[in-house]
């Protein structure tokens, strides 16, 4: 599990960030922002962190709890001492924290900036971006990959359906801990169109489906609990499949030369972003104004494969900062990338995602 990281910011201003409508802080706060770890934090880092940093002279202190963050905001909560400031969220979770008044309503058109033609930021996100609570910032995939080299060249796999195939594709898979992606991988290796997937896993029959056919691999898997789990063990070859966020592996295979390739087929396709805990957000509103606007979208594009969540910013992005690769392959949304998709149903986690975490924890210790 990745330590906290703390940077420290100076007072001196990045030469084009003066003139952004923003009002600093009169003195220096400490935010304390909880987000994934890995390829991904450090894209924030890069891309607003340290120009908010430089800004301000705010220091930041990076934690590495998004995994777990409802449970962690909920017992902040409980205990009456909350300490973090900003956390990064997913959806699903957001909608429960919103609901449980862990997190703060966000009016986003107050808060956030425009994009640069003056188009209001509640038109200039992209559709499902922006709830009661919570404003995203990207949009990645959960991802199965593979090691190439752990299969011939002439028998690679393809499609969500090959990481169900012991006898054609041996090997020991990886996957979350959770039942979330699992369940729809399952149910779509054993037939189901991407666009049903969800209507038939809130019937019964549904749910057990998708439970009969992950026991035909359940013995080979290894399960994961943390982002940065599934490339090592690929790169370990310990593994020759293995769930990810499609920006832990790019990160693997464009700066580690690691020889992984993604199956996109089936990608569950979802956004992420910001929530702002109960009694935080004049604390970190000029912060979240300045991570969410157009430019701060498009730069953190650069440093990772997940495709910025305001219109106005894709337009603006091109290659990757560190090798010059073009990144348009490599996004979620593109064409060939995208065409079986599955846009992952916020509101069917939301109702039944304690219920099927049980299930699934006692399936596990079956």
């Amino acid at each position: 599990m990745s330590k906290n990281r703390i940077f420290k910011g100076t007072s001196v201003a990045i030469a084009g960030l003066a003139a952004l409508p923003l009002a600093i802080h009169a003195h220096a706060e400490t935010l304390n922002i909880v987000s994934w770890g890995g390829a991904y934090s450090m894209s924030q880092q890069k891309a607003y962190n340290e120009p908010w940093m430089e800004k301000s002279g705010d220091e930041i202190v990076n934690i590495d709890r998004s995994g777990n963050a409802l449970a962690g905001l909920r017992a902040q909560s409980q205990a009456g001492n909350v300490t973090w400031d900003i956390v990064d969220m997913l959806p699903a979770d957001a909608l429960i924290a919103c609901a449980e008044g862990l997190i703060e309503p966000l009016n986003h058109d107050e808060l956030l900036a425009d994009a640069p033609d003056g188009t209001p930021p509640s038109e200039d996100f992209v559709d499902g971006a922006l709830d009661e609570c919570f404003v995203a910032s990207i949009v990645y995939s959960n991802i199965v990959a593979f090691n190439t080299e752990m299969f011939p060249e002439d028998n690679q796999p393809s499609s969500i359906a090959d990481v169900f195939d012991l006898e054609n594709f041996p090997g020991k898979r990886t996957l979350m801990r959770k039942p979330i992606n699992n369940m729809e991988w399952a149910l779509v290796a054993d037939g189901v169109a991407p666009e049903d997937v969800y209507d038939v896993l809130e019937t019964e029959e549904g749910i057990q489906r998708a439970f009969a056919k992950l026991d035909t691999i359940k013995d080979e898997v290894i399960w994961w609990e943390e982002g940065a789990q599934p490339p090592q063990l690929l790169a370990d070859q310990e593994v020759a499949f293995g769930s990810a966020y499609n920006g832990r592996i790019f990160n693997a295979m464009v700066t580690e030369d690691q020889p992984f390739e993604i199956i996109w087929d089936a990608q569950v396709f979802e956004l992420d972003g910001w929530v702002v805990p109960t009694g935080k957000l004049d604390k970190v509103k000029d912060y979240l104004h300045f991570a969410t606007d157009t430019q701060r979208l498009a730069d953190q594009a650069k440093y990772i494969s997940y495709g910025p969540a305001r219109k106005s910013s894709s337009p603006m992005v091109s290659t990757h900062a560190e090798t010059g690769i073009e990144m348009k392959e490599h996004m979620p949304t593109y064409g060939p990338n995208f065409a079986t998709a599955i846009p992952k149903d916020d509101e069917f986690w939301a109702d039944y995602n304690d219920e099927l975490t049980q299930r699934f924890n006692a399936w596990l210790a079956q």
